[in-house]
C-alpha cells in the first residue's frame, strides 16, 4: 500500500511529509504494483478517488470510480457517487447490505449511523 505519512513529533503533527510524496501518477504505480503482487489483472482492479490527483489511478484501473468528486474527476471516472457513505461503493460492486452487516459483524464493527432499509 502506498500512503503520505505524516511527521508528528512528540505526539504533534508538524505538517510535514515524511519520504516520498504519492503524487497523481504514485497512486498509478501503486495501484500496479499492488496488482501485480497480488496476480490481479489490472482490468479486474477497482480505484476510488475524490480530486484531480487521482485521475491517473483510476484510468489506470479496471474500474474507476470517482466518490464525492471534483468534476475534473468525475469526467473521467467510469462511475460516480455523490452519497456521505464510503460504503456505496460495495453496493456498485454487487455487495448487499446484509453481507456488510454480516462481515462488521465478524470484525466486531458496530455502526455508528444506522442505514435505513432497502
Amino acid at each position: 500500500m502506498a500512503a503520505n505519512e505524516l511527521e508528528i513529533v512528540d505526539g504533534i503533527l508538524t505538517g510535514r511529509v515524511v519520504g516520498p510524496i504519492v503524487d497523481r501518477p504514485g497512486k498509478a504505480t501503486a495501484l500496479r504494483d499492488f496488482a501485480e503482487q497480488f496476480g490481479v489483472p489490472m482490468e479486474q482492479t477497482v480505484a476510488v478517488g475524490d480530486g484531480a490527483n487521482d485521475i491517473d489511478m483510476l484510468a489506470a484501473a479496471g474500474l474507476g470510480i470517482a466518490f464525492n468528486a471534483k468534476p475534473a474527476l468525475r469526467e473521467v471516472a467510469d462511475a460516480s457517487l455523490s452519497h456521505p457513505y464510503l460504503d456505496t461503493v460495495l453496493f456498485l460492486l454487487g455487495v448487499t447490505r446484509g453481507e456488510i452487516e454480516a462481515a462488521d459483524a465478524l470484525d466486531g464493527v458496530l455502526r455508528r449511523v444506522e442505514i435505513p432499509p432497502d
